[in-house]
């Protein structure tokens, strides 16, 4: 008998402590026992002396290490409404020279017309042109080798032409009767009798 009241005293306890483990509240994690009351300071920097921004007309517009497009490299972007600070410009006004840490130098250039500029901006001098790391040369031992030489080749239906056969004339004999005298003379005798013939026709006429 007392065994069967044990038994039902272990059944008992461990049924309410079940019963209370299952409605036990939910513990959250990652939830703070207690909530701060302050408000937490953020850090804003804006940009001081002169500024550059950038105008809404594209999402991101592309900063140069040089004022030129096409000598200096693409160091980075600026996006639409992005404020900077403006160091310089150059002497036409193309190209605004902003501060832009990361690069070397901590500078950068921009197209003035994708920016608004806001104060006074100083005329600067634009950065040197850039060398090339790497200057292409060819070896001409190894151009050389790539230089082949055909030998010309007659085609197998190749056939040689014939000899050229150059004509040769030969002088006609001249005519003894009127080798001696000059054909002007001939030519004038000829018109003499003619006119002579005219005149004698023309007396016959009348």
């Amino acid at each position: 008998m007392r065994k069967v009241k044990l038994f039902i005293f272990i059944g008992l306890f461990l049924f309410i402590f079940s019963f209370g483990l299952s409605y036990a509240p939910p513990v959250q994690a990652g939830q703070p026992l207690q909530q701060p009351t302050g408000s937490i300071p953020t850090v804003t920097s804006s940009p001081s002396g002169p500024i550059a921004i950038v105008t809404s007309e594209y999402d991101q517009i592309n900063i140069r290490s040089g004022p030129d497009n096409n000598i200096y490299p693409i160091v980075g972007v600026l996006v639409a409404g992005q404020r900077v600070t403006a160091l310089g410009r150059t002497a036409g006004g193309s190209w605004v020279q902003i501060a832009y840490p990361g690069v070397p130098g901590g500078t950068a250039w921009v197209y003035s017309y994708l920016v608004e500029l806001k104060g006074n901006v100083p005329i600067v001098e634009p950065p040197p042109t850039p060398t090339p790391q790497v200057t292409p040369t060819i070896d001409p031992t190894l151009a050389s080798q790539f230089i082949i030489e055909i030998a010309p080749t007659r085609l197998p239906t190749y056939t040689p032409p014939p000899d050229l056969i150059i004509p040769t004339f030969t002088a006609s004999p001249v005519n003894q009767s009127t080798a001696g005298v000059p054909m002007g003379f001939v030519i004038i005798g000829m018109g003499v009798v003619g006119i002579f013939g005219m005149m004698i026709s023309l007396l016959r006429g009348k």
